[in-house]
């Protein structure tokens, strides 16, 4: 699988160390983040190359937002870093069996790093400057027991895009209920 990487300033640079100049054809590359990388990195990216925002019809929503936050120190000191993790959960008796697979984003505290934090609350203001990794795959399996397993694993760039665009687009905390305001 061709890789790409991408660059705390929201730059994609290939194997070879190119920029990339047409992220559409990167789409199905594997991704991976550079030292330094936060969440504003992902919004550096959606501004650098203006057709991924074409993506998805909340993009031009969250870039507003985005827009609206101060340019630095937003950080929520909780958490260690921001994680985009996989789950793969087989469900089976009682009921008919399934497979659900889905992508979260969630906050790591360095002393508890195998329970993911929930971020909805935090306006995107407390997440931009987080430190941004790229979690492992989880296996779980619904049963007589639940068994779980955890797997390296590797993201698209639009699986990265998309899953991070989709968890911030549940973020509609108003003003006035802010943390913090």
């Amino acid at each position: 699988m061709n890789l790409v990487e991408l660059q705390s300033g929201g730059r994609l640079r290939t194997e070879a160390r190119v920029l990339v100049q047409a992220p559409l054809a990167c789409l199905g590359h594997q991704v991976r983040l550079a030292d330094g990388c936060t969440l504003r990195s992902v919004f550096r990216l959606l501004t650098a190359y203006p057709d991924l925002i074409r993506l998805g019809e909340f993009y031009p929503s969250l870039i507003e937002r985005y827009r609206e936050c101060p340019a630095d120190g937003c950080r929520w000191e909780a958490f260690d870093h921001l994680a985009l993790s996989k789950t793969v959960e087989m469900v089976g008796y009682p009921g008919k069996p399934r497979l659900d697979i889905y992508n979260s984003l969630h906050g790591v505290r360095a002393e508890q790093p195998d329970q993911p934090e929930e971020i909805r609350s935090l306006d995107l203001s407390f997440l931009l400057d987080m430190p941004l990794r790229l979690g492992p795959l989880r296996h779980v399996v619904f049963g007589d027991r639940v068994d779980l397993f955890s797997f390296e694993t590797a993201y698209t760039l639009f699986e990265f895009i998309d899953s991070i665009a989709w968890e911030l687009s549940f973020h509609g905390t108003p003003r006035e209920c802010k943390i913090g305001s």
